[in-house]
């Protein structure tokens, strides 16, 4: 993964973990597999959305997903999103439900969560790729230490910051940033994952859209237009 790959609010930042021999082994990994005919999801240009419609100076809230979705036509680079016209995935419909319990919002017909990127949620797998049909097939490939490093540039900021932790995934990679335990600046939610196997163990009630714009708005800062 080359350092010009990476937007420009985010490359200072990133530019450490991009010089690791992980990084370096991930960059032709991912070009040896796409040689050998395999298809990979999000396609180029599209790997990077989250950091590209988010700098990390217009940060307000993090939502960590897990890995890319795998089917065609679904993974655009924002985590728990998918294109317009594509299905709504059952685990974003069960975001979409408790953001109606939540807020009293109608459930969006659409599932691309572009206008809240825009926002300044930063919707940030920690595997930024997935092979077709394979999920999870890019754990370990050298995501981590990329997508660890954004995490903790957006939890060393001095802008007060919501995390959202989904699912056990989400809640370990944030116990990997030091800054979000040492800092009492940021609001850190967490609750089972979305999913339709866990989503009634917690996440249902949980209320992090309410619970983001109230922090928000304690802090003098604006509130997130949720509506889709």
């Amino acid at each position: 993964m080359a350092s010009e790959d990476i937007p420009d609010s985010w490359r200072a930042v990133l530019e450490p973990a991009l010089q690791t021999d992980e990084a370096r082994r991930l960059g032709g990994w991912l070009r040896a597999e796409e040689e050998a005919g395999k298809t990979i999801y999000p396609p180029r240009g599209e790997r990077l959305a989250a950091l590209a419609l988010t700098p990390l100076d217009t940060v307000r809230a993090v939502i960590l997903g897990q890995d890319p979705y795998h089917g065609p036509g679904q993974a655009h680079g924002l985590a728990f999103s998918v294109q317009d016209g594509v299905k709504v995935p059952p685990s974003l419909a069960n975001i979409y439900k408790e953001l109606e319990n939540d807020l009293g919002l109608a459930r969006p017909q659409t599932g691309n969560l572009t206008p809240w990127a825009r926002q300044g949620v930063l919707l940030l797998n920690n595997t930024l790729t997935v092979e077709a049909a394979q999920a999870g097939s890019h754990a370990g490939r050298g995501w981590d230490a990329i997508t660890d490093a954004a995490t903790a540039a957006v939890a060393d900021r001095a802008v007060p910051t919501v995390f959202i932790l989904w699912g056990s995934h989400a809640a370990k990679k944030a116990g990997r940033i030091p800054a979000l335990g040492r800092s009492d600046r940021h609001l850190v939610l967490q609750s089972p994952h979305p999913s339709p196997l866990s989503a009634h163990r917690g996440f249902f009630g949980s209320k992090p859209f309410s619970q983001t714009n109230a922090f928000l708005e304690s802090r003098g800062l604006e509130p997130i237009d949720w509506a889709l």
